[in-house]
């Protein structure tokens, strides 16, 4: 499993089916980035907002993706969070 460091959270990435106003479900390449995931795991020693298991939506084009076994996830830090999803 990967471990962030400092003021680093991993998420793993949710992706939802995305659907044209007739229903029509779009292909990947014409989808936009996800912006929804799960908190894996916050880095140590640092006091964070969210905990791990939590839903958030997180900033667009935040973070950086990373692959870990056949998994991609997104490593990011807390200022990129914008809200946790209840």
């Amino acid at each position: 499993m990967l471990k962030p460091l400092g003021k680093r959270i991993i998420i793993e990435v949710v992706e939802v089916e995305e659907k044209s106003a007739f229903g029509i479900v779009l292909p990947d390449s014409a989808k936009e980035k996800p912006q929804q995931g799960k908190v894996l795991a916050t880095g140590a020693g640092v006091t964070f907002d969210v905990k791990e298991g939590d839903d958030v939506v997180f900033a667009k084009y935040a973070g950086t993706e990373v692959t870990y076994g056949d998994n991609a996830y997104l490593v990011l830090s807390e200022e990129d969070i914008l809200a946790v999803i209840e």
